[in-house]
């Protein structure tokens, strides 16, 4: 096969995208990938001004392509500013990352892909096939082929908003999660249309110029709704701004495990929870017999030494002083990755007045605010601007790209089932490939403590599959690993009291590589030495010698 001679998509520029198109690049293909931005870097580039990474860099990076050294304004190297580097930090990382490797050559800019459809077998003749692609290969036969319609919005070379369709031997969704907001629904009388102010999403006010997003709550009374990592964040830049004279609210029905970033160096926590002994402590799809039964052997081990850091925390951090512990365990927030990293000062905005935190069961709105509603009754808060930070829907990104399509909607029915938005895992076999679309693979949904190697990973897996060198069981066998993984996700799901994050790979990182080290003919065990396998945690460097 000449790798040049086949097209190949790749739709999104974020760090799934860039690691698609470098791997993809190393095995002689010549992918062209569509960007709807200006630039490289997915969800980094719209992001508020005090966004810093969620886990250390040294696990957030590429595994041949280090951070750089701490600037010298920065402390040492293990300062919180180096730990877990600002948004613009990130995206001039991956804009190097692209750069070395020729990325940056293959992406088309301000080019929006409206919707993908495949040519070739109906339906019917997919349902049917008894091998992916209908022979097991990455481009089938040769006669299917993916029509792109995309939207050029500012790629310099067309006229901005004409639509032009291309044909592609094979496509890469690297479209992520965080595309379309989740909106709460409202009774009758109590939705934004009864507000006199400004409401927005989380994801709208991130997306605004950050001295746009700085007027906007200038002087203003604010209200945050939810208490993950962006509602925790919007709420600091807020209290920054306006201190206690206009407090910013945040108004949630559940808190998440949000830790300080100095507590959590003490504990070491990432580095703990990346090591193959502690993967022995929870169950992993398709274990078997022994490793399952090790690992309900070992739960209660799991549970202590999750006990004795949840324990830590609250000692650390005044969650129970400010009614901030969560719903969750520490035990079930982690396996479902239910944590993040606290804004720097927060519980310090909390005491000095320019944070009010109101906890409730309902929210709704009024003319002159928001209405909170508790065991004690309702409450009104006074606001002018209203900024949702309730989520996203996290399949439609796949599902729109797919059901766009006129000829082949069943496609993004069965990738990403309307309502299926809670079910624990896509329906996707090594969370790449869906054993019924042919010639398509989807890079960067599943989630991780860590997500850059993951996803190369993932991207590595691919441009193998698409190179020849891994070969797909039976579209039956392929359904069966699919089934595992959802086997899985349900009893983390119940584990975690329903705190589970959608195709959360976190707690069996290293035994998900595993199989994908399988699949592309390199050995799992990575470290030198049996006990280093097993002591040692894993990390993006671990994956660097594969190519």
């Amino acid at each position: 096969m000449d790798a040049a001679k086949k097209c190949v998509a790749i739709v999104g520029a974020g760090p799934s995208g860039l690691a698609a198109c470098k791997h993809l690049l190393a095995r002689g293909f010549r992918p062209v990938v569509f960007e709807a931005a200006a630039g490289v870097g997915g969800v980094w580039r719209r992001t508020l001004a005090t966004t810093r990474l969620q886990t250390p860099a040294s696990a957030y990076r590429f595994s041949d392509f280090p951070w750089p050294p701490p600037a010298a304004s920065e402390e040492d190297a293990d300062s919180d500013a180096a730990l877990f580097p600002r948004h613009d930090q990130v995206v001039e990382y991956m804009v190097a990352y692209a750069r070395q490797f020729g990325v940056l050559e293959r992406v088309r800019f301000g080019c929006k892909v409206l919707g993908a459809s495949y040519v070739g077998a109906t339906e019917r003749e997919v349902a049917a096939w008894e091998r992916w692609s209908g022979n097991g290969e990455a481009f089938g036969d040769g006669t299917g082929e993916w029509h792109l319609t995309v939207r050029h919005d500012g790629d310099g070379d067309r006229e901005p908003g004409r639509t032009q369709t291309y044909r592609f031997d094979f496509l890469i969704l690297c479209v992520g999660r965080y595309g379309v907001p989740k909106l709460p629904s409202f009774p009758d009388g109590r939705g934004p249309e009864v507000f006199r102010g400004r409401v927005l999403h989380s994801m709208e006010y991130s997306a605004m110029a950050h001295a746009d997003a700085a007027e906007l709550v200038r002087g203003k009374r604010v209200v945050v709704v939810g208490a993950g990592k962006s509602a925790m964040d919007t709420v600091a830049q807020c209290a920054e701004a306006n201190g206690s004279r206009y407090p910013c609210t945040m108004a949630y029905r559940s808190a998440h495990w949000m830790v300080d970033p100095k507590v959590a160096r003490r504990v070491k926590f990432f580095t703990f929870t990346s090591s193959r002994w502690t993967e022995l402590m929870v169950h992993k799809p398709g274990e078997g017999f022994v490793l399952s039964l090790l690992a309900t052997i070992l739960t209660p081990l799991r549970l202590l030494m999750s006990k004795v850091t949840e324990a830590y925390y609250k000692k650390s951090i005044p969650i129970e002083k400010h009614g901030m512990v969560p719903d969750c365990s520490f035990a079930q927030g982690s396996l479902g990755w239910r944590l993040g990293i606290l804004p720097e000062r927060f519980y310090d905005m909390v005491d000095q007045g320019s944070v009010e935190l109101r906890k409730c069961t309902s929210f709704g709105f009024c003319a002159d605010g928001v209405v909170l509603g508790g065991g004690d009754g309702e409450r009104a808060v006074g606001a002018d601007v209203v900024i949702l930070s309730t989520g996203f829907h996290i399949d439609r990104p796949l599902r729109d790209v797919l059901a766009a399509s006129s000829s082949s909607p069943w496609f993004g029915d069965i990738v990403a089932p309307s309502g299926s938005d809670d079910d624990a895992v896509l329906p996707l076999y090594r969370h790449c490939v869906h054993p019924r679309i042919p010639q398509m693979a989807v890079v960067g949904y599943a989630e991780s403590g860590a997500s850059i190697y993951p996803y190369e990973m993932m991207a590595k897996w691919v441009a193998h599959l698409l190179d020849g060198a891994v070969r797909l069981p039976g579209v039956r066998d392929m359904e069966r690993g699919v089934a595992e993984w959802a086997t899985w996700g349900r009893w983390a799901r119940r584990t975690c009291g329903g705190f589970f994050l959608k195709s959360c790979i976190a707690s069996v990182t290293t035994w998900y590589h595993d199989q994908l080290c399988r699949d592309m003919g390199h050995r799992p065990r990575r470290k030198p030495g049996l006990l280093a396998d097993w002591l040692e945690p894993y990390g993006p460097a671990d994956y660097a010698g594969i190519q």
